[in-house]
């Protein structure tokens, strides 16, 4: 694991070194340049030494020859059968890294080592011989990977935009669309940035740069075929899976710890690396104060991670914490490059920064969701689909006003805490406003805050015309289109690898995690779990009302019967309580009118009607307002360069 950096002709040997340097709490083991012959082509990276802790794993790394040089970021699980078969054609290793892989792996394959890689990862070759450059990334985008491409033959690319930043890229205006999708998802799809001439290298692709040119290409392309694998053996096939999978994962010259929430991904996760070894699994879980979350739909995290460990086995460090939210909020933002208006990074880095003083690698339950069908918008379809077969006036008028009637129960049914109340009444709230929709856009209506007409009564004269008819969710639309003919739930996972996946949850995973010098592994996006899953029927992901039912056959052996009848319960933070409070005066100082007018994106008068409804119970606003705060925070520590 670590953080990668290079540059094209003409190399400045002081701008690599300054990108190194910038990305070294990714990588704070070991460092290294290369400068190719002629100066054509400068690789760096940070290295936080995982397999091979010895100078044999220093990257940059080179062929006996001196062709092929590689730069890495990440892990390649399947790197022990690889080294086989390539021993087997004549290869001799010189280390146990798996970074050695890559390289007698391009001069075996070339660009086609990327297809044979179980793993995640993003890499640059530099192939002295062809005088070309290679980049690649994984097929769901856990490790990142940016870049510019001036046009004129000259290429920067890094795993963090800060390093590009260092090495002399100047900061542009924001670009338009990309701060109305920001707005409209609380995140940028790719391969867009909220930085002008900033791209990212989408998931699955690979990138080569030659005379000057650069040309993208896509090398994973998931398939749906459902039935392949008979529901009567799915379960069975699945958990044999896994079992192999966690073998791979749990592999490490470093102590390695697993993120337990409490809900099914993450107890699943430990319970198989608990039958995979003879020693306690660490576990790491966070707890926010009781008097904090009490607006969340759950704050019971910490009790069924202590029932988890305690039917395990495992070491449970519990971390309570009370933030500093104001001074934190900033070094967040700083650490994500990019904004994204998600809470969850918060309790990501301080879990993190609580682990690394006892392990370096921690698996995570990111991508169970994705893979297994485990969000509510995946029930929303079926749940819209029967509303909207009720007669309009009792939708409207009944149903609705039912709905509406929740907050005002909130809290006083016994059993059911007020934050639990309160998000049932925004899930269905929600789902009633897109009944009419086609499918296709009422699922980017679900995963929005904001619809296009919405955020154009938000926004300032200038912004208003600069983004024109510009229509947020256009990728998705785009991504649904690609697999026209897959059942809808599966269209929807399609969609959801495509852009919430590694735009949001793989996103801030990876740059939290890496700003305490940690690697997290995401198991359930392992290439074996994935390809099984393309085989599995819908009805054995999301059976009725019961999400993930294929996972939660396959390992309720093993898991506590209380979780894996657990509801889903979002990983985040309690925002709405620190809104109200902790940065109330934040709030009212960032996004006040002189500021607002100064920064000439928004409708003063919008900003603080959104802010007043909020606080006075009219509307929940949370999000909305969380992704202006963040914004502006971004705004002046990327573009001001103010709290740096």
């Amino acid at each position: 694991m670590c953080g990668i950096c290079g540059l094209t002709t003409p190399v400045d040997r002081g701008a690599l070194d300054a990108m190194v340097a910038s990305l070294s709490h990714r990588g704070p083991d070991d460092e290294g340049t290369y400068v190719s012959p002629g100066a054509t082509v400068g690789l760096g990276s940070a290295r936080l030494s995982i397999l091979d802790l010895s100078p044999a794993g220093h990257m940059p790394m080179q062929s006996d020859d001196g062709r092929v040089t590689v730069v890495y970021n990440g892990e390649i699980y399947n790197h022990k059968h690889l080294r086989r078969r390539l021993e087997g054609r004549g290869h001799v290793f010189r280390s146990g890294s798996d970074t050695e892989v890559l390289v007698h792996g391009y001069e075996e394959w070339g660009i086609d080592v990327v297809a044979r890689l179980n793993g995640m990862f993003a890499f640059a070759v530099w192939d002295e011989r062809e005088r070309s450059l290679f980049l690649a990334r994984d097929r769901f985008g856990v490790k990142p990977l940016y870049y510019t491409d001036d046009g004129r033959g000259r290429l920067t690319f890094a795993s963090e935009v800060k390093a590009l930043l260092a090495g002399g890229l100047s900061v542009g205006p924001v670009e338009p669309g990309s701060l109305h999708r920001y707005l409209t998802f609380l995140w940028v799809p790719g391969p867009h940035t909220m930085f002008a001439g900033v791209t990212k290298l989408e998931p699955g692709h690979w990138a080569r740069w030659r005379d000057g040119g650069l040309s993208v290409h896509r090398f994973w392309q998931p398939r749906f075929r459902p039935g392949e694998t008979p529901d009567e053996t799915a379960s069975r096939r699945l958990r044999e899976v896994l079992e192999d999978t966690i073998v791979r994962q749990l592999e490490a010259d470093v102590p390695v710890g697993v993120f337990l929430s409490g809900g099914l991904d993450s107890t699943a996760l430990a319970a198989l690396a608990t039958c995979a070894g003879d020693d306690p699994v660490t576990c790491f879980t966070i707890a926010f104060r009781a008097q904090d979350a009490a607006l969340e739909q759950s704050s019971d995290d910490a009790r069924y991670a202590r029932l988890a460990a305690q039917a395990l086995g495992a070491n449970l460090s519990e971390i309570e914490v009370s933030p500093d939210i104001v001074d934190l909020l900033p070094r967040v933002v700083w650490q994500l490059d990019e904004p994204i208006a998600d809470p969850a990074a918060i309790g990501t880095w301080l879990i993190c920064q609580a682990a690394r003083e006892h392990v370096t690698v921690l698996l995570s339950g990111q991508g169970a969701d994705e893979v297994f069908a485990g969000y509510r918008v995946h029930r929303m379809p079926a749940l819209a689909n029967a509303a909207g077969r009720l007669p309009f006036s009792l939708r409207q008028h009944v149903l609705a006003g039912l709905v509406a009637g929740l907050p005002g129960v909130a809290g006083k049914i016994p059993g059911v805490s007020s934050g639990l109340t309160l998000a049932a009444h925004r899930y269905l709230a929600k789902m009633l406003a897109g009944v009419d929709l086609p499918p296709e856009e009422r699922y980017v209506f679900y995963r929005s805050y904001y619809r296009d007409a919405e955020l154009a009564g938000l926004y300032s004269p200038d912004l208003r015309a600069a983004v024109g008819d510009a229509v947020a969710g256009s990728e998705h639309l785009d991504y649904f289109a690609e697999v026209p003919t897959a059942d809808f739930l599966d269209r929807m996972l399609y969609v959801d690898w495509k852009t919430f996946l590694p735009e949001l949850n793989l996103a801030y995973c990876d740059k939290m995690s890496m700003a305490a010098s940690v690697e997290t592994r995401v198991p359930y996006l392992d290439n074996e779990i994935v390809d099984l899953m393309l085989t599995v029927s819908p009805r054995m992901k999301l059976r009725g009302a019961t999400s993930k039912y294929v996972l939660r056959q396959a390992v309720k052996d093993i898991v506590p019967q209380a979780i894996v009848r657990r509801r889903k319960a979002g990983f985040g933070a309690p925002i709405r309580t620190w809104l109200r409070r902790d940065l109330r005066e934040m709030v009212d100082d960032l996004l006040s009118r002189e500021r607002i007018d100064a920064r000439g994106y928004f409708d003063a008068a919008a900003v603080r009607r959104m802010v007043d409804d909020d606080r006075e119970g009219r509307a929940d606003n949370t999000y909305r307002i969380w992704a202006l705060l963040t914004l502006e925070i971004w705004h002046q520590v990327f573009m001001d360069g103010s709290l740096q």
